[in-house]
């Protein structure tokens, strides 16, 4: 073979490695979900009041996120949507309303809808109605978006500034609730108010049963310890297809140097002990919400990530839908 010739095959044969060097072994990612058809639930954040992570924070739960090595994750809220009659309800307002208002909007990209249909507080903490304030004047300028508020929560929403400023500008028309009445939103959805021990300093604390055509849903973002209330937390659960709980904790002695006992939420242990006997079809109902920064569940790969889910529970993620259409 002639110089010429052998050089000519040589440079074949390397480009060809470089070409086949190039193509992706991996298939292609498996496309999103489709949208569901009928009305559904959507998360719109999983984290605690402050965040994730949390001002000032400088423990290693949040330096991970500041790193780049655990995603940021917006405050416990969700989102209720109903592509039919083209209507979307926010269940809370949190410090990141902005961002849940923008994603949940884009669930209904055909829309011209530029305001929530209507809004349902669970009570008065930081997490879960300051993001009031984004359907002010100096924002939205939104016009008579309805507000859904225990008795307590409403008489402090129109007697204190600057929510009290909503309520004359007619940016928001407060709704009243009662516990356990059920409000009809329209034909294929229901709401109701569940009340629920926790702080009351400024309202009630509620969390919300959700009903649709075929399927039901529980949120409670925010309590005491689950035997401080006086209904069943298992029978509560039975009685929906899915029940977002509170998980502001794992367990004790997460916070060094506090009394936790002064901070009575449900430890997501003592929640798996008291679900811990029931079938595996009910544990899998349960996904835990409204996560502390300090919770190890944010950790993707954490040991308690692992535990929680060979224990049959869930933890609940940004975007993930719950459809209420029919079985």
């Amino acid at each position: 073979m002639s110089k010429h010739l052998f050089t000519y095959h040589l440079g074949i044969i390397c480009l060809s490695l470089v070409v086949f060097s190039c193509t992706p072994v991996a298939s292609d990612p498996a496309p999103e979900a489709a949208i569901p058809s009928g009305p559904y639930v959507i998360v719109l954040g999983i984290a605690q009041d402050a965040g994730y992570p949390q001002t000032a924070c400088r423990k290693e739960c949040c330096t991970q996120v500041w790193e780049g090595q655990e995603q940021p994750q917006k405050v416990s809220c969700l989102g209720l949507v109903d592509p039919v009659t083209q209507q979307l309800w926010l269940l809370d307002a949190t410090p990141d309303f902005r961002e849940q208002w923008q994603l949940l909007s884009k669930e209904l990209p055909n829309t011209t809808i530029t305001q929530p249909s209507g809004v349902f507080l669970t009570h008065a903490h930081l997490g879960h109605y300051t993001g009031l304030l984004q359907l002010g004047r100096e924002v939205m300028g939104a016009q008579a978006v309805p507000v859904y508020a225990m008795p307590r929560l409403d008489t402090f929403l129109r007697s204190n500034g600057p929510w009290s400023q909503l309520v004359n500008l007619g940016n928001i028309a407060l709704q009243p609730l009662k516990s356990d009445s059920t409000l009809v939103l329209n034909g294929q959805l229901k709401v109701t108010p569940v009340q629920v021990p926790h702080r009351d300093e400024y309202s009630e604390t509620v969390g919300f049963r959700v009903e649709g055509p075929g399927k039901s849903l529980l949120f409670i973002p925010d309590i005491d310890k689950w035997d401080r209330w006086h209904r069943s937390l298992s029978e509560e659960i039975a009685a929906v297809d899915i029940a977002f709980l509170d998980a502001t904790f794992f367990a004790d002695g997460e916070l060094p140097n506090r009394d936790m006992s002064k901070i009575p939420h449900p430890f997501v242990s003592e929640t798996m002990d008291l679900l811990g006997g029931l079938p595996s079809t009910e544990r899998q109902k349960v996904h835990f919400i409204h996560l502390n920064h300090t919770n190890p569940l944010l950790q993707t790969k954490s040991p308690a990530r692992q535990e929680v889910a060979e224990r049959g529970f869930q933890v609940a993620f940004e975007g993930q839908r719950v459809e209420l259409s029919e079985k």
